[in-house]
């Protein structure tokens, strides 16, 4: 293995790592914004919106500029922008130009998004294994990085602008020395492995990508569900102090990390489509327990194994759509990766508007349906995507 070729993926979890620590930054300064703004939490949820919208136009974009530029020159571009965009939240003092920062700041944040996934497939296509999870893996040290940085900053007495445009420059810094240890546009094969041509034609290949996103949607719900809600239930279902309900969350995310840290070498030995069919099938038993339980101590198991099963999901997903076609790899991790978003987005509201109907408890039976839909059809996976992570099982 060449040393260009690791400086390449070490490169890679920088940039995985900055993105996780701008949105992280923006995350943990969003309750001093509202204040300052002056903007009820209900405006807010509506300006959320426009950033994710922002995000979703972002990534479409990024996906076809990728293809046509190559990821070495648009990573660290939308690197710089999102990282100087990061301040822009901070300085509003009225709803309406917060509305635009956060729609500037979602679209260079989604131009990142996916342009440092298509250069993570060219990564794990030159490896030769299993590498994306990893990577993602990153993306929430990021965020926990930024965590860290936010309450010092905050207790130092900075204002949001400032505490930003701080992580913002060093952002800035960190994309730039970075930038030269990425691949090229086409990535190297490593010896003793025969590029292989898709198998599918493109009406085949676009109909699977379709599906893909389908499943990333799907999956991306769960884990938006799981973010705004684990806590919610266990202080309103389960009666749980507020100081309690809050490691409902914090349990989640650190089974998730976990799960990704450990998830590449478990696709290396049994590939990609057996890890979306046993982690959604997993994530379907820890959502089933804390629908069901009435105990805590239950619900915490529960929201465990949601994140433990989710968390080798989307890396396989993005993976697959970006080795169904090298040559549009932006394009098609784009296209998984905003229907994604959309699930993001779309989870929290739509149990919200189901807690109208049932209970919140109750409402997590969609999220039960939705892991066993992936889970049975996660053979969408069996062709191409498992092909690398056979080869590299095998040692050849």
């Amino acid at each position: 293995m060449s040393h260009s070729l690791r400086s390449a993926r070490v490169a890679t979890f920088v940039y995985f790592s900055l993105c996780g620590t701008l949105m992280g930054t923006w995350v943990v300064n969003i309750p001093a914004i509202e204040e300052r703004v002056g903007v009820s939490h209900a405006t807010l949820g509506g300006l959320l919106v426009l950033l994710g919208l922002g995000a979703f136009i972002g990534m479409q974009v990024a996906g076809s500029l990728t293809d046509r530029l190559g990821a070495r020159l648009v990573v660290p571009a939308t690197a710089v922008l999102c990282s100087a965009a990061l301040v822009l939240p901070g300085l509003p003092r009225d709803p309406w130009t917060l509305a635009g920062a956060l729609l500037v700041f979602g679209f260079c944040n989604g131009c990142l998004d996916v342009s440092m996934n298509a250069h993570a497939v060219h990564v794990e296509k030159a490896y030769g294994r299993p590498v994306m999870s990893a990577f993602h893996a990153t993306f929430s040290v990021g965020g926990v990085l930024a965590a860290l940085v936010g309450a010092a900053t905050a207790s130092a007495g900075l204002s949001p602008a400032a505490g930003m445009a701080t992580m913002g420059a060093l952002g800035i810094v960190t994309a730039l020395v970075s930038a030269r240890a990425l691949l090229p546009t086409t990535p190297t094969v490593p010896a003793g492995q025969v590029e292989q041509a898709p198998t599918t034609g493109p009406r085949r290949t676009g109909r699977r990508i379709w599906i893909l996103a389908a499943l990333a949607l799907m999956v991306m719900l769960c884990e938006g569900a799981a973010n705004d809600w684990s806590a919610l239930h266990l202080k309103d279902v389960l009666g749980a102090p507020a100081s309690t309900a809050a490691f409902a969350y914090g349990t989640f995310a650190a089974t998730m990390t976990i799960g990704r840290l450990l998830a590449d070498r478990l696709v290396a030995r049994f590939g990609s489509m057996a890890i979306l069919r046993h982690g959604a099938a997993t994530a379907a038993v820890g959502i089933t327990i804390v629908t069901v339980s009435p105990w805590i101590w239950a619900a915490f198991a529960g929201w465990a194994l949601f994140g433990l099963g989710l968390s080798g999901c989307v890396p396989q997903l993005f993976s697959a759509a970006g080795h169904a076609d090298p040559s549009a790899a932006g394009a098609n991790v784009s296209r998984v990766a905003g229907l994604g978003y959309v699930g993001m987005l779309a989870g929290p509201a739509a149990i919200g508007w189901l807690t109208h109907l049932v209970a919140l408890n109750h409402a997590f039976v969609l999220l039960i349906l939705l892991c066993a839909i992936t889970a049975v059809a996660a053979g969408v996976l069996r062709t191409g995507s498992d092909r690398p992570r056979e080869m590299a099982a095998s040692g050849n």
